[in-house]
């Protein structure tokens, strides 16, 4: 049965729940939901995984930090000998307008600290990425505190359409390819 690693970046502590940096968690908690998956604490993250059209999906929210994540997507797709091609690390973009849904074969980092240590442990930028977009509602030298805040009221309430659509994405990447998942729903923010 062909496994997926799909992997959630994030920062752990109440402090980061509902945090713009934290929407790689947010999609895979809905998700999970959504499958009837639970998440269990194990080795560098949290785990949950489910079967859907034939597909294993393994999802993963590390608890190593952001800035730490190539350790924990490392440590899995050698426990679970997901090819590189078979994952999936899901990200925040502040260079994406909000809600809008980025697909991506391979990539750099984009200045972006988890994709950086990813690629480094895994000493290569060819890794499949989906990339969401928070934004750029910031004055200049604030950016760091404009991805740990949480969202506003607006956008909130229209995470209530976009991440349903991120999660019918992750799917598709797990049983159309990547390829089909990039014509579908690169662009797109609103539920498909």
């Amino acid at each position: 049965m062909k496994k997926f690693l799909i992997v959630g970046l994030g920062n752990i502590g109440e402090k980061y729940t509902n945090t713009r940096h934290n929407i790689g968690f947010q999609i895979l908690d809905a998700l999970a939901k959504d499958e009837g998956a639970d998440f269990v604490t194990e080795k560098l993250g949290d785990r949950a995984e489910f079967r859907f059209k034939g597909r294993t999906f393994i999802l993963l929210k590390p608890s190593t930090y952001m800035n730490l994540s190539g350790k924990a997507v490392k440590y899995w797709m050698d426990q679970e000998r997901i090819a590189i091609e078979q994952l999936l690390v899901v990200t925040d973009d502040l260079n994406i307008d909000f809600g809008t849904i980025r697909i991506k074969a391979k990539g750099s980092a984009g200045g972006h600290n988890g994709l950086k240590d990813i690629q480094e442990k895994l000493n290569t930028t060819n890794y499949p990425r989906f990339r969401f977009g928070v934004g750029a509602n910031y004055s200049r030298g604030r950016q760091v505190d404009f991805v740990l805040s949480q969202w506003d009221k607006e956008e909130t309430s229209m995470l209530i359409e976009r991440i349903p659509a991120s999660c019918k994405a992750i799917l598709s990447f797990g049983t159309a390819g990547l390829a089909n998942t990039m014509n579908t729903f690169n662009g797109k923010g609103d539920n498909i």
